[in-house]
């Protein structure tokens, strides 16, 4: 019994073909980043002057970038710059606003006071904004880009968090645990925490989305992945420079970053109308 909410959501998933269609292109990219070492034709850093930008051809599909490197396996290896910049940096925002939001809902008082307009504060300066900013201060690699993608998306799932929270917590199953003496971190962790999973589980899968552009937009401007390492936003960087001699340099990496966004984008808006039939 305790499978069937899930198989029902699933069910409802399965009703939806763009849900599914972006779940497909999502595992697909999945896949690619895993198994790039065994997919990618060439090394992405590999050189080759006697190959600078070359039009795509058998002998490269896509094309070749300023210095002779393999665009198609520079691509497939970018595909982990991406994912784990999105499922990272969403992990990180996760431990962080979930626990306090948690605590600003359950609380109340002049403790959801404090947090709700230290949130407030936070969410009054632009998500990428923010993310630059502390990328910048914290130095230019993929590691301290996830960070600040991670800590800039945090007040999201804080608010987010607090608002389910204040709805669960006045439900009749929740005054009949605290009726039988559980204690308070028990309810907050045992009673209300697995009813808010679902609206959670959707903004991370949309979060995910806005962390791929925020890290292809660190990387574009120099404070996420760094050369040679593979990364969409890198490469974009670079093309703009040859997109008259060379578009295939920026055509690819950025109809990379528009699958995968709008891939993650479109299994987000079946995953909540399956979690939540009230959505349909």
């Amino acid at each position: 019994m305790s499978n069937k909410p899930a198989y029902t959501a699933w069910l409802r998933l399965r009703r939806r073909p763009s849900a599914l269609l972006g779940l497909t292109v999502v595992l697909s990219f999945v896949i690619l980043a895993v198994f790039a070492q065994f997919i990618a034709p060439q090394d992405p850093i590999a050189t080759s002057w006697g190959a600078i930008r070359k039009a795509p051809s058998a002998a490269h599909w896509f094309g070749t970038d300023e210095i002779g490197r393999d665009v198609f396996s520079r691509v497939i290896w970018g595909t982990q710059a991406s994912l784990m910049a999105g499922v990272i940096s969403v992990s990180i925002s996760l431990l962080i606003g979930v626990p306090i939001g948690l605590l600003a809902g359950f609380m109340g008082g002049w403790v959801d006071g404090v947090i709700s307009r230290i949130t407030d504060a936070f969410l009054a300066c632009p998500f990428l904004i923010l993310a630059i900013a502390l990328a910048a201060f914290l130095g230019p690699s993929l590691t301290n880009a996830m960070v600040a993608i991670g800590i800039s998306a945090a007040p999201v799932f804080v608010r987010l968090t607090r608002g389910q929270v204040l709805q669960i917590k006045v439900e009749d199953f929740i005054e009949a645990a605290r009726a039988v003496g559980n204690p308070p971190w028990r309810i907050a962790l045992r009673h209300i925490l697995p009813n808010i999973l679902p609206p959670l589980m959707v903004q991370a899968t949309l979060a995910i989305a806005a962390a791929v552009i925020a890290e292809a937009s660190l990387s574009f401007l120099g404070l996420g992945q760094q050369p040679p390492a593979p990364s969409w936003g890198s490469m974009l960087n670079t093309a703009k420079n040859f997109i008259e001699q060379a578009p295939w340099m920026a055509i690819w990496p950025g109809l990379s970053i528009f699958l995968l966004v709008l891939s993650f984008n479109l299994f987000g808006d079946g995953l909540r109308d399956a979690l939540d039939p009230r959505q349909r």
